[in-house]
């Protein structure tokens, strides 16, 4: 597992492009047939996926964690971006299908992922944070997501927020969790775009074409740089960060968020003129 030390806002203004990408980027996630993770110091996040191919991948513990199995003192959120698949939660089964999301509370020794169609795989995307108690394994499909339908098309900005892991959905310590989906022709996320101080971010881009980007905006207001995004790469926001993008075609984003305010609106907004 890749350890990652996080920049802080006095070196951010000073970083080459590939240092920038360096430190907030992460390129290596979706191989087929293994586990991939990432940790970082960011607010202790575990970033990773799973992608099982002809048979199940086991999420194992790491050294780094010092910990029996995995989620002996963490929780961990997961959003299928890919076909159906399955995860298996202590002997339980729970079928996925895209834009799913399953709960797995601190506790839980034995966790793998499989796939249906081993030619065209689950794509697992994990996201974990420390947990102090411990709460109960839950799927929430996206049918049965809370949905926000915000933005226009004026604005280039319309598109559809699911929420699965909040405080009025599926129960955490600290992690909140949910995708938004662009619509057709729109580009923009997050903008105005703001601030947590209270807790970090992770965007997961995702069914980004081919031959498109998303370009991700971090920093902070007054000096801020991009970061050219492909399909299924991750980045890293810390809280004194914006976090903001506009795709070359309509996309897709996993938000993950973790720290000591679970409230989906403790943001500190901006005004397009706040930012450089």
């Amino acid at each position: 597992m890749e350890v990652r030390y996080a920049a802080d806002p006095v070196r951010f203004p000073r970083m080459t492009t590939k240092e920038v990408r360096d430190n907030f980027l992460i390129q290596s996630l979706f191989k087929v047939g293994e586990i991939e993770m990432l940790y970082s110091d960011t607010d202790r996040a575990i970033i990773g996926s799973a992608v099982p191919f002809d048979s199940p991948v086991i999420l194992a513990t790491t050294d780094e964690l010092r910990a029996a199995y995995f989620t002996e003192r963490r929780e961990l959120g997961i959003l299928n971006v890919g076909e159906k698949g399955i995860v298996e939660v202590n002997n339980k089964v729970y079928e996925m299908k895209k834009l799913d999301c399953l709960y797995i509370g601190k506790g839980n020794e034995k966790i793998s992922f499989a796939s249906n169609y081993p030619d065209n795989p689950a794509a697992f995307y994990l996201l974990s944070y420390p947990a102090h108690r411990e709460y109960p394994t839950k799927l929430s499909r996206k049918k049965d997501a809370e949905t926000l339908n915000l933005g226009d098309d004026e604005s280039s900005n319309k598109r559809t927020i699911y929420k699965h892991i909040h405080p009025d959905g599926i129960k955490s310590c600290q992690l909140v969790m949910g995708a938004t989906i662009m619509a057709k022709g729109n580009v923009w996320n997050t903008m105005p775009p703001h601030t947590h101080e209270r807790r970090m971010e992770v965007y997961l881009y995702f069914d980004i074409g081919k031959d498109n980007r998303v370009f991700h905006f971090c920093g902070q207001p007054d000096e801020t740089k991009h970061i050219v995004v492909s399909d299924r790469q991750a980045v890293i926001s810390p809280s004194w960060s914006i976090h903001s993008g506009v795709g070359t075609s309509a996309y897709s984003f996993c938000w993950g968020m973790g720290g000591e305010n679970q409230s989906f609106d403790d943001m500190d907004h901006l005004d397009i003129g706040d930012l450089k």
